[in-house]
């Protein structure tokens, strides 16, 4: 065969086949390029666009593949022996290059993985999807797999081959839909899509890779191939003591933050991973805060969207850095005793075109029905949760950020958009389920085998609903009927406490059950008491602005109120800036108004939250039995006339009770009787109007002792000075 021209009649494969090749519409190109014997020896065939000639290299011997007769970028020829071989090519212009021939290596994903997947009980996708570096056959480059089950044909596109679809079509996987390659060379940091033809023969729009492990920097959209092998976690301590510091018998006071504007460097750039772990961490520490939740780091392409529609599933944003670098704060956050949690978002996801939508050219990832998979609210898909697969994915999705970043805890977004087939639909515009009910059946589904799966093999952790309904047992086990969640934000609480401290003072009187009503519910399930970032968005101002009065007052009815908070039964959530009364409404493109701190006013309220969260951590009766009826008991809560609020909290039998008392208007009541358990000394351990806070410095002189006679039901009373717009805190010191 003369070696300038292939007769592609003397090949082993048609002419259909090699023209398919050439016009990248081949769906097995492994069966025609790569290896091939013939009469005993090994010929070669690939295709390498751009070039005029190839040769093979095997070893110190050359082997000039000849140009296929009118099949431009095909070369045909011997390469005589069995050892590896590699290429190099010639282009018109001289440009040389050497590479490896990805179609001679055989493939990774195992009939083992197909099998799981197939019947979607394979826990750890992540490790057979997306793009892993690793050796293969004696050469080291990436392993790209994806799930398309409809398309025609798959490739990887990226700089190493100019984006050129053509040129690495992928293998397909059995009747599962997987599609893989290995691509020799390709190594971390490389940018890379998927090209697919639907099952129309339509070409779709580049997509990022649904299980990429990084991205580059928006508005460029590629996925970016990240090794995630060999990090050295020095986290060993805290995870062996994470049970316990996260019970529901522990004291939890979560932090709550936006990475891209906490703080801002130089030129407005938004604060490093590799940054946060010291100055966002050693903050949170030395407020007292047990958790920083940060909102969502899964990679998002709008700044604007906060991360609650996030395209890369699997990649922390490079906004703040590489994988590897989240996965410092993490490990700096766990050597201070500080735990993660993180938002993540099953609910939906963005129409982006590089996005999971329409992905093979169908409804792979969505509902193809509207009414079931679009979100009118939020201009998203809705994920099917029915599909096999889909589940699959985003329950290993949820392993994979406690697995290979240590995080402690999820916070799942927007639960009750999940629940309800008709949430936020008019009649018509939505499906009923099978029973011809509103419960999405699916979604709980999905939620309950996330919350088995992620507790039984992470113990430990934690999962959060953010829940809006009264939906039951968000918060119950599995197998009692619940959802199984560890944690839910008592939305309840948090609106009807924000409607009533917004009154003025001479109006709360009326009002006086919105602050009691929380605790006909309160041990209904395991909650925390979020004053999250959605209080202060969208025109709702700051907490700050919300009060009323004038400058001292709006102040001092903040202090009351997060004494009032911190003393109610429930773990606590405070979203940033509110520790220090931000009077604005918080912007997601600028960083707090730190400044503010140099005014005692401000510095007060932050030395407030921070005296809070060491009082809440050290005392039992503040925490322990934050989620059991028994902690609790009302002193007075019926005082509507004067809008004062009184309570015992209680812990263990040893553990020292604490009364906590809160005067909702401004005037003082300066011998308010109240009932105690106990006779003695009742120590005064903090009082919002403490001078330090910027309050008028009134008070107990260090505490008040309880006699003997009965009031409110308790064997002991004691007149406590209230002072106005305050709460205090008295903890039995004993007789």
């Amino acid at each position: 065969m003369d070696k300038a021209n292939a007769d592609p009649a003397r090949l082993p494969v048609s002419q259909t086949d090699l023209t398919r090749i050439r016009e990248g519409r081949h769906d097995d190109p492994f069966r025609i390029l790569g290896p091939h014997q013939v009469s005993g020896t090994r010929h070669v065939l690939t295709f390498q666009p751009g070039a005029t000639q190839v040769t093979a290299l095997v070893g110190d011997s050359r082997h000039p593949l000849s140009a296929v007769t009118g099949h431009e970028g095909l070369f045909w020829g011997p390469v005589p022996g069995d050892e590896a071989y590699r290429f190099a090519a010639r282009a018109e212009n001289g440009a040389e290059w050497e590479l490896e021939d990805p179609y001679r290596f055989g493939p990774i994903f195992t009939d083992f993985d197909e099998y799981l997947l197939g019947e979607g009980r394979h826990k750890r996708l992540w490790e057979v999807l997306g793009a892993h570096v690793r050796e293969h056959e004696g050469v080291m480059g990436t392993h790209f797999a994806v799930w398309a089950p409809n398309a025609q044909r798959v490739s990887v596109v990226g700089d190493f081959n100019f984006w050129n679809g053509r040129q690495h079509v992928m293998r397909r996987r059995g009747a599962t839909g997987i599609w893989e390659i290995f691509l020799p060379g390709v190594l971390e940091g490389a940018a890379y899509k998927y090209e697919i033809i639907g099952k129309d023969g339509v070409l779709q729009p580049l997509k990022a890779d649904p299980v990429g492990f990084g991205s580059q920097h928006p508005p460029a959209n590629a996925s970016v191939v990240r090794d995630l092998r060999g990090y050295g976690w020095d986290d060993g301590q805290w995870m062996s003591e994470r049970e316990a510091r996260q019970a529901r018998t522990s004291a939890i006071s979560v932090y709550e933050v936006h990475l891209g504007s906490w703080r801002r460097k130089e030129g407005g750039r938004p604060i490093s991973y590799v940054e946060a772990a010291q100055e966002l961490v050693d903050y949170a520490v030395d407020m007292g805060f047990t958790h920083l939740e940060l909102m969502p780091i899964s990679e998002f392409p709008f700044d604007g969207s906060w991360g609650y529609q996030p395209v890369g599933m699997f990649a922390p944003t490079v906004r703040f850095g590489p994988p590897h670098e989240f996965r410092d704060l993490v490990d700096a956050a766990h050597a201070k005793g500080l735990g993660i949690i993180l938002d993540w978002v099953p609910g939906h996801f963005p129409t982006d075109p590089h996005g999971l939508g329409r992905f093979d050219g169908t409804s792979l990832y969505e509902h193809s029905d509207p009414r079931e998979g679009f979100h009118n609210d939020w201009n998203t898909f809705i994920y099917n949760y029915g599909r096999t697969e889909v589940q699959n994915y985003l329950a290993a999705n949820a392993l994979y950020w406690l697995e290979e970043y240590h995080v402690d805890g999820l916070r799942v977004d927007a639960v009750a958009s999940m629940l309800y087939r008709d949430y936020s639909r008019e009649d018509g515009q939505w499906v009923p389920n099978k029973d011809g009910g509103r419960e999405n059946y699916e979604a709980i589904s999905l939620l309950q085998r996330v919350n088995t799966e992620t507790y039984s093999e992470n113990p430990g952790i934690m999962t959060i609903a953010e829940e809006s309904t009264s939906y039951p047992k968000v918060s119950a086990p599995v197998h009692e009927g619940g959802l199984g969640f560890g944690y839910k934000w008592n939305m309840g609480w948090m609106n009807d406490t924000l409607e009533y401290i917004k009154k003025d003072p001479i109006h709360r009187k009326y009002h006086h059950n919105q602050m009691t009503f929380g605790l006909h519910y309160a041990f209904s399930e395991n909650f925390i008491l979020p004053i999250s970032h959605d209080e202060v968005v969208h025109g709702k101002g700051s907490l700050l602005s919300r009060m009323p009065g004038n400058e001292w007052e709006r102040f001092a009815n903040m202090r009351t109120y997060y004494g009032f908070m911190w003393g109610h039964p429930g773990k606590k959530l405070l979203f940033m800036g509110q520790e220090f009364a931000q009077p604005s409404e918080w912007n997601h493109d600028e960083e707090l108004p730190w400044h503010l701190l140099q005014d005692p006013a401000h510095e007060g309220m932050q030395r407030l939250v921070r005296d809070l969260n060491t009082l809440y951590r050290g005392e039992p009766a503040l925490h322990y039995k934050d989620a059991q009826e028994d902690g609790f008991r009302w002193i007075e809560g019926g005082d509507s006339e004067r809008s004062v609020f009184a309570w015992l909290r209680r812990g263990g039998p040893e553990d020292a009770q604490i009364a906590v008392l809160c005067n909702f208007t401004p005037m003082e009541q300066p011998a308010y009787q109240i009932g105690l358990p106990f006779e003695g000394k009742w120590a005064e351990v903090l009082n919002t109007d403490a001078g330090i806070y910027g309050g008028g410095n009134r008070g107990n002189m260090g505490g008040v002792t309880a006699v003997a006679g009965e009031s409110h039901g308790m064997p002991a009373r004691a007149k406590v000075v209230i002072p106005p717009l305050s709460a205090v805190y008295l903890r039995y010191e004993g007789s």
